[in-house]
C-alpha cells in the first residue's frame, strides 16, 4: 500500500499489483474498497494495476467533508493520483459505478487520457435509459438455472415497486455469470468493503449532468473499450452497444455467459480482451 494526499488534505491509499505500465483502476459499489477487484483475473501479469481506495473506503482516510463523496468531486482525487505518479497521461479503468468517476474525469481532462476501459459501466452518468423490458430479456436467459424461480419473482417485485430488502438479496445470482461458491464468497465480502453512507452521497444532487458529459465525451480522442456481459441485467448488451456509440473511438466486447464481474466469470477472456486493447 502507498499513500498520497488529495487537494483537501485527505490521505488516500492505493495498492499496486503487478509489473509493467500503470493502469489506474477505480472500484465501483459505489464506494467499495478496491480489494474486490483483486488482480482483475490475472491482468496484473500484463500491467501494473494501481487500485485506488476512494476516500472513506479501504485504507483511505475519511474526509472532513462528507459532501466530498459526491462522484464529481472525486475527480480531483484521481487527478491528484496522476500527479503523484508523475504521469502525463493515464490509462484508466472504471468498473460499474466508478464509470461515472472515470467518465467525469475524462470529460474534465480530455488530454490526460491514454486509453479508457469501462467495465460493465453504470449508464447513469450519460443518462442512458434501460427499461425493465431490456432487463427482463437478459434475465430470461437464465431460466434454466435452479435459482431462477425465486430470483425472478424477486426481480418482478422490484419492477412493480413492491420490493423488500430480501428481494434485493434474492436477485444476487443475476449479477454473476455463474452462481457458484466463488461468486457467493465474492458477494459475501461486499458488506464489509462498502461505505454505505458514502454510497448514498456518491450520486447525490448536482453530481451528474448527463447532457454536458455527453457533449464533452464526444470530443474525447482516446480509444475506449466498453466491456459488457451477455447476462448482465445492469447493462444489457443492446444498451451496452448504444453506450459505446457515444464515443469517437469505442470498441464493444460482450463476454459470452458473462455477468457484472467479467474477471470472475471468465478470467482468461477478460485478460485477453483487456491486454489486446491496452497494448
Amino acid at each position: 500500500m502507498a499513500t498520497f494526499h488529495a487537494p483537501d488534505g485527505t490521505r488516500l491509499a492505493y495498492h499496486q499489483v503487478g509489473e509493467g505500465d500503470p493502469l489506474i483502476c477505480l472500484p465501483g459499489g459505489p464506494m467499495q474498497a478496491s480489494a474486490y477487484l483483486d488482480d482483475l483475473g490475472g491482468l496484473s501479469e500484463h500491467r501494473s494495476l494501481v487500485l485506488l481506495d476512494l476516500r472513506g473506503t479501504g485504507e483511505s482516510a475519511v474526509p472532513a467533508d462528507p459532501a466530498s463523496y459526491r462522484c464529481d468531486r472525486l475527480v480531483d482525487d484521481v487527478e491528484a493520483l496522476r500527479v503523484h505518479l508523475g504521469l502525463d497521461r493515464i490509462d484508466l479503468l472504471g468498473h460499474s459505478a466508478s464509470a461515472a468517476l472515470a467518465l467525469l474525469y475524462a470529460a474534465r481532462h480530455l488530454d490526460r487520457i491514454g486509453r479508457l476501459a469501462l467495465i460493465n459501466p453504470s449508464p447513469r452518468v450519460v443518462g442512458l435509459e434501460i427499461t425493465d423490458s431490456d432487463r427482463r430479456q437478459v434475465a430470461e436467459l437464465r431460466r434454466g438455472e435452479a435459482w431462477f424461480p425465486d430470483a425472478f419473482a424477486a426481480l418482478k417485485r422490484i419492477w412493480s415497486g413492491d420490493a423488500t430488502a430480501a428481494d434485493w438479496t434474492a436477485i444476487a445470482p443475476f449479477t454473476y455469470g455463474r452462481w457458484d461458491a466463488a461468486s457467493q464468497a465474492h458477494l459475501a465480502q461486499e458488506a464489509s468493503q462498502k461505505n454505505t453512507d458514502a454510497a448514498a452521497i456518491y450520486y447525490s444532487a448536482g453530481a451528474l449532468d448527463p447532457e454536458a458529459t455527453r457533449l464533452a465525451l464526444a470530443r474525447l480522442q482516446a480509444p475506449v473499450l466498453l466491456v459488457g456481459g451477455e447476462y448482465d441485467v445492469a447493462l444489457p448488451p443492446k444498451c451496452a452497444a448504444e453506450y459505446a456509440g457515444l464515443f469517437r473511438q469505442a470498441e464493444l466486447a460482450v463476454q459470452p455467459s458473462g455477468g457484472h464481474y467479467p474477471w470472475l466469470d471468465n478470467p482468461e477472456w477478460f485478460v485477453q480482451t483487456l491486454t489486446e486493447f491496452l497494448h
